[in-house]
């Protein structure tokens, strides 16, 4: 009997399409999955995710897929689409902001942190960020973070004077500008283009994180890892987005059951990054590639240009994206970063910080009225 309601509970559950750009076995794709099991988990067997990863829609087909029901729900990169996205894009484009940090404050958790401010300040800060995903016919669910960025090249890059002429794919305006400012060329790639345009000498380097090494088997083609510069990490991924009509058919145990299981997920991709940071770069060291620091005169000058690019991002986004609440909402993102350093450094699990994001954050989206009207 007992085996007999379950095979009947499982005939019931509603099965919702998930779409991620990353290739399977990447640590994204496999995170989607684990983000499966935990919807499956929370929602008592009643709702489940078939994840399709680079099957069913790429990195550059998820926001218009999922808006036009391709996907039930995909990992969307809010940067590959300026003019949907723009005031989350202007909270992720301050993200080199943790360069201005001292070191032993973040004590290597500072993607932990801005992790936390990022999805703390869409869910309950930024009115307009939810409006923008209601314009795509989506919701925001749960958020996604990688480690700090570096330059991953196909040779050394560690001084002003090597900046310059260099072809830089970059992954943000914030991070194009700071190439810009040195004397290198900016070049918008999609991730499932770079390790084509490293091989064939397209671009000379491309600004991520040291995960993509593997995630993307950059590992083949990059020689020269300068991983001190230009810093900050990505955030501006909802790696629950979900399409708004789907999402309004669920019922009130199913959508919390996604939020429950999008504080694991929020939690278990920057988790999952800073773990795989050391194996990506002991790996790619031992085939050969070189590991560099910048310079100290590099360092200085990032720093400075930081400063200055903050006041830039409120600027461009007013002028180019009518943002105008800019000065307000990066002052309060300050604020929510400097808080969740602080929140991050008692964090020594997977577990401990999928806990904190509920607590801190998921547990108080209330489900009856989020995304439903």
């Amino acid at each position: 009997m007992v085996v007999l309601l379950a095979s009947m509970a499982g005939a019931h559950a509603t099965t919702l399409r998930y779409a991620t750009g990353y290739p399977p076995g990447s640590l994204p794709a496999k995170a989607a999955e684990n983000y499966a099991k935990a919807v499956e988990k929370y929602s008592d067997g009643d709702l489940k995710l078939r994840v399709f990863a680079l099957s069913l829609l790429n990195a550059s087909e998820t926001s218009d897929g999922v808006r036009d029901g391709i996907a039930d729900g995909g990992y969307l990169l809010t940067v590959y689409f300026p003019a949907m996205y723009p005031h989350t894009n202007l909270a992720n484009e301050s993200s080199m902001q943790l360069l201005l940090f001292d070191e032993k404050e973040l004590n290597g958790k500072g993607a932990l942190a801005y992790e936390g401010a990022m999805t703390e300040f869409t869910f309950f800060n930024c009115s307009e960020c939810l409006e923008e995903y209601e314009k795509q016919k989506q919701v925001y669910t749960a958020n996604a973070a990688s480690s700090s960025y570096g330059l991953l090249c196909n040779k050394p890059v560690t001084n002003q004077e090597q900046l310059k002429g260099k072809r830089l794919r970059v992954a943000g305006s914030h991070w194009s500008r700071w190439s810009e400012h040195f004397g290198a060329t900016s070049m918008s790639l999609t991730i499932n283009d770079t390790l084509e345009a490293l091989h064939q000498g397209v671009i000379d380097c491309t600004i991520a994180s040291a995960p993509e090494l593997i995630n993307l088997g950059l590992i083949e083609a990059v020689s020269d890892i300068t991983m001190s510069v230009p810093g900050g990490v990505y955030a501006g991924a909802n790696a629950g987005s979900f399409n708004i009509d789907v999402w309004r058919k669920l019922n009130e145990k199913q959508r919390q059951a996604i939020l429950r299981a999008g504080a694991r997920y929020t939690a278990e991709i920057p988790w999952s990054y800073l773990q795989l940071e050391k194996e990506a770069l002991s790996k790619t060291e031992e085939k050969g590639a070189e590991l560099h620091q910048a310079s100290p005169e590099l360092m200085e000058a990032s720093r400075e240009f930081i400063k200055q690019d903050l006041n830039t991002i409120i600027d461009y986004y007013a002028k180019n994206h009518g943002v105008e609440r800019g000065e307000e909402m990066l002052d309060r993102f300050h604020d929510l970063l400097k808080k969740w350093v602080g929140l991050v450094q008692e964090v020594d699990s997977l577990d401990e910080l999928e806990t904190l994001y509920w607590d801190e954050i998921f547990s108080k989206v209330d489900v009856s009225s989020y995304g439903m009207k």
